[in-house]
């Protein structure tokens, strides 16, 4: 990774080490923040001033049927085509094995004619059973927050706003159960977009979508308002839409992606810890910096307010977060932030005094104030994962063992012998191709182990190792170990790819897969994030952000 070329080199004191950031105690304490993909997109959006219509509302007085929701970019449109379904209460799941649900979306590239959203209505109401094709560019569905959408409907029908602390404690009308892109299920490719500068960073065309789910929640409240309540019936208020945001459940799913895409999780820890290595290094702070710090943490402390959980780990992870924050607000009152590079200070404090949730929570509130420093970085988010793939086959295997010394000894020093330290075992489920975790002791199924286990891996190559000669090539090596191929694509990645790895074991009987989970989701953007077990996990996403509506008459982004 290079830095734009417009920006001079930050002194290498200022950034932190990959054995300080890549442990996934503090990947899972990770916080949303100016980087976060959704914030990119809603940038952009607003800067380039798209506009949004919703040129189809064909839906009944009982919520079912289609609705079209355009965004017209300056070179492109986009058009989420929803579908509202009439859904009993005993077929409502969100595991991934549903066959039905209260709505199911696709993202069509253009604007859809009859003809396609014919095709549509026959296929994406099945998701997964259905075909979608090279236009579709996402695949999604969603159900209802039961009490809360009932809440919601009763209260407008009858002419009244609903209970403001009922909207907070749950945060969304619908949650997405899926948001499939990048090829699955015969979704266009990720190359045939990746080229278009709107959806250059990434994770645009899923974030696009999911903004446009939260249009339509609120839209299909206020029709079944109007329906059951008639002239008495009273729309959202705005101020309470700007409460809820898109929920979602997520599984095991999405926990090896980081592992599996080891260049692009690189990318994305680069360019946040460049960002917070360019704050730390700024002279002085001026006072529109120290307002903008200000008021991040008014809205960390309010979302801190209403951000529940019941799982142990998140419940003293929140009561943690919560307190760092009041000795942020106290340090801040005093800090002084006329003395030279008093952001370098403030983070050194940070370190010494606030838990791994609060260091990460002030991560993101020191990148705020400094837009004009860190979006830029956005650029970097990307990755041509083909470009390193090659192997040099004739590099001497000393070569090799130095590399693996210098950037894999964290791996090297796990003792594998033990039987906590070889716990789990990562497979795909033949009913859904999906990833799932076995316990290595007590199930079947270990000889199906998928390669995620990488400190496992790089010590089976470190120990073929040792009977070969310093001179010999890698490629002769590799032609008597081919088993080895893919960890040592892995590991010459390494010295020109610091952050490409997870420095923990991902197969001990301690590791939380949703570590991993909350890692991806923070830098997705999401908020509220509440672990149901260790492998899944609920979140809200664009909540507190403007609606698109909002952008075009000027909100901030």
């Amino acid at each position: 990774m290079t830095q734009p070329h417009s920006q001079p080199a930050t002194p290498r004191s200022y950034y932190r080490s990959p054995a300080q950031v890549m442990r996934l105690a503090r990947m899972g304490s990770a916080h949303p923040m100016r980087l976060s993909f959704l914030r990119i997109l809603l940038r952009r959006v607003a800067q380039e001033n798209w506009r949004f219509d919703r040129p189809i509302w064909q839906v009944d007085a009982r919520g079912v049927g289609r609705a079209v929701y355009c965004a017209h970019g300056p070179q492109r449109s986009y058009s989420l085509v929803a579908f509202a379904h009439d859904l009993p209460d005993h077929m409502r799941s969100d595991r991934v094995i549903a066959t039905a649900w209260d709505a199911t979306f696709a993202l069509f590239d253009g604007v859809p004619s009859p003809q396609d959203l014919d095709r549509l209505q026959e296929n994406v109401p099945l998701q997964e059973a259905g075909r979608i094709g090279p236009r579709e560019l996402t695949l999604s569905r969603a159900n209802r927050s039961v009490r809360l959408f009932s809440h919601v409907v009763g209260a407008l029908a009858q002419g009244q706003q609903p209970d403001l602390a009922e909207l907070q404690d749950v945060g969304y009308l619908m949650r997405t159960t899926a948001v499939y892109g990048a090829g699955k299920f015969g979704a266009a490719d990720r190359a045939a977009i990746a080229q278009r500068p709107e959806m250059a960073a990434p994770f645009q065309a899923e974030m696009l979508t999911v903004w446009l789910i939260r249009w339509f929640t609120v839209d299909i409240v206020n029709h079944l308002a109007a329906q059951q309540g008639g002239a008495q019936a009273v729309a959202l208020a705005p101020e309470l839409c700007r409460q809820l945001g898109v929920g979602n459940s997520t599984g095991l799913g999405m926990a090896p992606f980081l592992v599996r895409h080891p260049v692009l999780l690189n990318n994305w820890i680069f360019a946040r810890e460049e960002a917070l290595a360019r704050v730390r290094a700024l002279p002085i702070a001026t006072p529109a910096q120290l307002a903008g710090l200000q008021a991040a943490l008014a809205d960390a402390q309010e979302n801190a307010s209403t951000w529940r959980s019941s799982h142990p780990v998140q419940v003293e992870k929140l009561a943690s977060l919560r307190a760092d924050l009041t000795r942020i607000r106290d340090y801040i009152e005093t800090w002084p932030s006329h003395a030279p590079q008093p952001w370098n200070a403030l983070w050194h404090w940070g370190e010494a005094t606030l838990s791994l949730e609060g260091q990460e929570a002030l991560l993101a509130l020191m990148l705020e104030p400094h837009g004009d420093l860190v979006d830029g970085l956005a650029e970097c988010l990307s990755a041509d994962e083909q470009a390193s793939f090659r192997i040099n086959g004739a590099l001497p295997l000393g070569q090799l063992r130095q590399i693996l010394v210098q950037h894999y000894a964290w791996a090297l020093r796990i003792d594998f012998s033990q039987p906590a330290q070889m716990a789990r075992f990562w497979y795909v489920s033949e009913e859904k191709l999906e990833p799932r975790l076995g316990d290595r002791h007590a199930e079947p199924g270990a000889e199906l182990e998928q390669p995620l286990a990488i400190a496992h891996l790089v010590q089976a190559l470190w120990a073929d190792l040792q009977a070969q000669p310093d001179t010999l090539p890698l490629a002769s090596f590799l032609m008597a170990h081919p088993q080895h191929r893919l960890v040592v694509r892995r590991v010459l990645r390494a010295p020109s790819h610091p952050f490409a790895e997870v420095q923990d074991n991902l197969i001990a009987d301690t590791m939380l897969p949703i570590d991993l989970m909350r890692c991806k989701l923070a830098f997705f953007g999401a908020s509220h994030f509440d672990p149901r077990s260790d492998k899944w996990v609920r979140i809200s996403l664009f909540r507190g952000m403007p609606y698109p509506t909002e952008l075009a008459q000027g909100a901030p982004a």
